[in-house]
């Protein structure tokens, strides 16, 4: 979602607004007949849901709390303006802005579940934890004196027990490779980073590779230390990776496509009922406005990366490759209110730099509008780009004469359909196990692979070992016999994604994501795109 990055606090007048939201008669039984009577005395429009509060409270038969009447009002008044604008309860609202604020307080760890007990994967770089020298491998077994291992605890639950306020303490038990002992930790909760970019590193000696997983405060900074880092060892190509990423914070799509346009060109500009037009150009500073550029969006590509994708677009800078994007156009603003509850309210449309809304249509209900991904992927819309049709009162022109369409996403310049010739029965069956099965081979061997510091070094040593066989013996052992078709199919993307699993649990998404580029159809197409 986007965010007009307002520092107003509005407190809204809520009863107003809900009482223009309910239209229905008001009256009252009286015993022994068999209708509801009006009062003699209507009350004025403009209070008629205090009215009805009121009236529930005196005369309903059981009784209520007036809170949560209005918390059920509410999300049900905002259901009827558009998807985006939404009601957060107090108790969740600190959570909902983790993404945006790019942090959230506690005790810096990743893990994963290894046979129903939480395993660390690694610790956030300042991070209480690492502090405290937890390392990877370390298995939780007590938190606060509670025994979650083996209690087939969600994930979810175990962040509830391990976040918490900075400066509150949370006890904790590990069981250590070498030690027989269990060892106790008890932690200090703190800020911890959110990263937005998930990795830069080179895919060859020209051109650079950086992803960004969403758009919060933190994200501009963490994308010009990428793109300063991968200068620096001589890019003069840039992949710029927004898939999956499904938006945040306006502001910082705004500054990243300054990075790459001229003084005067237009960015985005918003306007909305109440808003007036509102314009962002490039300042002409940008640190890299001459190099090539591509962009890569798909499906889940959303709101602030559909600003930027359609500003480097519409303004012919660079190269759109991939999928059609999600075709969200509206501008949500943060309204807090008093009680720690707040709702993101849409304020405008925002307009890609040749005019293009490319908000889909949500008049025929919310359902429909997030059903649209399954509707395209019936229409063959991933696999073929001719199922794609745009009305032609759609159309618009760059200034290089490119034909772009507005009204639902991004249409890329290069489309590259879903990747589905190593798919098998047989994948599909063992493809939740091989993150398990990368856990188990990650903790048998860590000593061993500790050494490894860079991903390719990795990669030729795993590449020496029988990881495919051990996989198919652990996917027997799991119920899934072996199938030498689907593995003639599959077995190269099995085990890429092993070895890709097994690197991020020693060396993080550093060690991730080289490997999985053997695999990632897009990014290849890009690079071959680049080099020709």
């Amino acid at each position: 979602m986007n965010y007009n990055n307002s520092k107003r606090s509005v407190f809204l007048p809520m009863m107003l607004a809900l009482s223009l939201a309910l239209g229905i008669f008001i009256g009252k039984y009286l015993p022994g007949k068999n209708d509801l009577l009006l009062h003699s005395n209507i009350r004025s429009r403009n209070d008629k849901l205090n009215s009805i509060l009121n009236i529930i409270e005196s005369n309903y038969v059981d009784s209520v709390n007036r809170n949560d009447l209005v918390e059920t009002a509410i999300p049900a008044i905002l259901k009827k303006l558009d998807p985006h604008s939404v009601y957060i309860p107090a108790k969740d609202l600190a959570r909902a802005n983790e993404p945006l604020q790019g942090n959230f307080e506690g005790i810096g760890i990743s893990f994963n579940m290894l046979t129903d007990t939480i395993m660390v994967i690694s610790t956030i770089p300042g991070g209480p934890s690492e502090k405290l020298d937890l390392l990877p491998g370390d298995k939780i077994l007590y938190i606060n004196d509670s025994l979650v291992a083996g209690k087939n605890i969600s994930d979810q639950k175990v962040m509830g027990m391990l976040k918490g306020p900075k400066g509150t303490i949370v006890k904790i038990k590990i069981l250590r490779s070498g030690h027989k002992e269990l060892l106790p930790f008890e932690i200090t909760r703190d800020k911890i980073p959110m990263y937005s970019v998930d990795v830069d590193y080179m895919v060859n000696e020209q051109t650079g590779y950086l992803r960004i997983n969403n758009f919060a405060m933190t994200t501009f900074d963490e994308f010009m230390k990428g793109l300063r880092d991968l200068k620096g060892k001589g890019m003069t190509s840039l992949i710029l990776d927004l898939r999956g990423n499904s938006g945040g914070i306006m502001e910082a799509a705004i500054q990243i496509s300054n990075q790459f346009l001229k003084a005067g060109q237009l960015i985005v500009y918003t306007k909305g009922r109440t808003q007036p037009r509102s314009e962002a150009k490039a300042t002409g500073k940008g640190e890299f406005e001459t190099g090539a550029l591509v962009v890569l969006i798909d499906e889940w590509s959303a709101s602030a990366s559909e600003i930027l994708a359609g500003a480097i677009q519409d303004n012919d800078r660079g190269t759109i490759i991939g999928r059609r994007s999600f075709g969200k156009g509206l501008v949500q603003e943060p309204i807090p209110f008093a009680d720690g509850s707040g709702m993101r309210l849409t304020i405008a449309r925002y307009y890609t730099p040749t005019g293009r809304s490319i908000q889909k249509p949500y008049n025929n209900g919310f359902d429909e509008y997030y059903d649209d991904l399954n509707e395209r992927y019936i229409r063959r819309e991933f696999e073929v780009s001719d199922s794609i049709h745009f009305s032609d009162s759609l159309k618009f022109t760059t200034p290089g004469g490119r034909t772009v369409y507005g009204g639902g996403g991004i249409m890329p310049d290069k489309f590259v359909p879903v990747d589905t010739s190593g798919v098998s029965p047989y994948f599909l069956k063992v493809r939740s196990l091989i993150n398990r099965f990368a856990l188990k081979y990650t903790e048998k061997n860590r000593e061993l692979l500790k050494k490894f510091t860079e991903s390719g070094e990795m990669e030729k040593f795993l590449d020496k070992q029988t990881l495919l066989d051990q996989f198919v013996q652990y996917a027997a052992a799991n119920g899934i016999q072996k199938d030498p078709v689907g593995l003639k199919t599959s077995g190269d993307i099995i085990h890429t994604q092993i070895k890709a699993y097994v690197a991020r649990n020693i060396l993080d998404n550093k060690g991730f994501y080289p490997i999985w580029e053997g695999i990632d159809t897009t990014l290849k197409y890009a690079i071959d795109f680049l080099k020709k």
